[in-house]
């Protein structure tokens, strides 16, 4: 386990189930190259009473293949048996062989990739059923674990199964990407040691994502590796867009339409907007669609301050296709430091205050908890409203049960960030339109989330009440 950085709640669900007394069926699930079988292989140090993996766009013949030789590689008694005909015949196989060890020692049973040995008319989830509901379940010696990055996946077919598998599921853990904290463990654990306005930049193109952030190199600063990884030719990062959509959904050219139509606007979009983008039908097949984005981590859903569920705005979560989308997929192969040519672009500068926006909203824990507010019940949301005469939003707004409400401005700047009195009347107008709009009673509290901090002048003084530096978003 020393290998494995951060994940400490995951590590302790973990150690629970290995160390308990009682069946126990775990379902891991989370975005592609999250590191969800890193985690089991590291913790569990490779030692399982079974492990194999499924194996994308290959037939059940073969799948049954490589669970005979994985099989046979563990128990080399299993020689015995023949090939399995079939999913029910390969769990028998397993279970015979599972039988004659000692019920004393807790046996691990790891099937990853699930979703892939799921292939059409195999039996795979009837047989799986038998295996839990028929033996498993009832011994105390078994702890079986099935991962999969197809999150829609495992919850429809899995977790909310009607059949056989209804309510089998006796423990979840949905593995989410590296916090700030996790990431700049990472790289000081690979003796890289980033300043954090560089680690901001990393995040802003990778989200924390432990197999991209593998990909930097040690001696490269933050803008290097990110022209390397995402402009060069062979780039890991310019080729990867398309093959993280087609591994995780069927027809995903249709998920990545909505990628690509929600990227489009920063709010992001409503259902009624999508489709008038996409032309798209307005049905179950679209309610599929945004529901497996959303379970594997692309897009979010959430309603403006004082809407209803009516309201709902769609919006591209996933750092990377944000990048990709906004940057790489229209550059040319033959442009040479594409990036590191475009570090003062408007493009670049406006882009860089968004992300910066969503690190803050992932970051939403470690921000109450640096305001002294974790223990406060509260709800996050955005705001745009109108007092009859101008307009105006706010990126975040924390609407607090002590009843005061954090409306937080984020601003990523190499330098301090300094209010001058155009963007202090800004303020004050945004502040007076947000108590007109929402006839809201509670006390309004100015937040300011910033790279390096608040200059200090009349207007910070005046119109501020909190104010948090990035270093805020590194906490644990």
């Amino acid at each position: 386990m020393q290998n494995i950085i951060g994940r400490k709640e995951e590590i302790k669900a973990l150690a629970q189930l290995k160390e308990s007394q009682q069946p126990a069926f775990l379902a891991i699930y989370g975005r592609r190259r999250v590191g969800k079988t890193y985690l089991v292989k590291q913790f569990f140090s490779m030692s399982f009473g079974f492990y194999m993996t499924g194996v994308a766009n290959v037939s059940t013949r073969q799948h049954l293949s490589n669970f005979h030789t994985a099989l046979i590689t563990r128990y080399p008694e299993a020689e015995r048996f023949r090939q399995p005909k079939d999913w029910f015949q390969a769990f028998q196989q397993l279970t015979s062989v599972l039988e004659t060890k000692e019920a004393t020692e807790r046996k691990v049973i790891f099937l990853d990739e699930l979703p892939w040995l799921d292939t059409a008319k195999s039996g795979f989830i009837p047989a799986l059923e038998h295996f839990w509901n028929a033996w498993a379940s009832s011994r105390s010696d078994i702890l079986l674990i099935v991962c999969g990055s197809a999150a829609s996946w495992m919850i429809n077919n899995l977790i909310n199964h009607r059949g056989g598998l209804h309510n089998r599921v006796t423990h979840r853990l949905i593995l989410e990407p590296f916090s700030l904290a996790e990431c700049e463990q990472y790289f000081q654990f690979r003796g890289m040691n980033y300043e954090r306005y560089q680690l901001l930049q990393i995040y802003m193109v990778t989200g924390g994502i432990p197999f991209y952030l593998e990909q930097i190199n040690k001696g490269l600063t933050a803008t290097q590796n990110i022209d390397r990884l995402c402009f060069t030719k062979n780039g890991m990062l310019r080729t990867e867009f398309n093959n993280l959509y087609t591994s995780l959904f069927k027809a995903a050219d249709k998920h990545a339409l909505v990628i690509e139509t929600l990227a489009q606007k920063n709010k992001g979009m409503s259902r009624e907007e999508l489709i008038q983008k996409t032309s798209l039908s307005n049905g179950g097949s679209l309610t599929r669609i945004l529901n497996e984005l959303e379970e594997s981590g692309f897009i979010r859903r959430y309603k403006s301050f004082g809407h209803t569920k009516r309201n709902i705005q769609y919006q591209v979560s996933d750092f990377y296709s944000l990048f990709y989308l906004k940057f790489i997929k229209n550059t040319d192969l033959d442009d040479q430091n594409s990036w590191l040519d475009r570090m003062d672009n408007p493009d670049v500068r406006a882009w860089s205050g968004y992300a910066f926006e969503q690190i803050c909203r992932a970051h939403l824990r470690q921000i109450k908890r640096a305001l002294g507010i974790s223990s406060v019940q509260t709800q996050s949301s955005v705001w745009q409203g109108s007092d009859g005469l101008n307009a105006a939003q706010v990126d975040l707004v924390i609407d607090r049960r002590d009843h005061t409400i954090n409306l937080c401005e984020m601003k990523f700047s190499v330098n301090q960030f300094v209010i001058d009195k155009a963007y202090a009347d800004n303020l004050r107008q945004k502040i007076g339109i947000f108590k007109t709009s929402t006839a809201t009673r509670k006390s309004i509290f100015l937040t300011f989330i910033t790279t390096f901090g608040l200059g200090q002048n009349e207007y910070a003084g005046s119109l501020v009440q909190n104010s948090l530096t990035m270093d805020a978003l590194f906490e644990e």
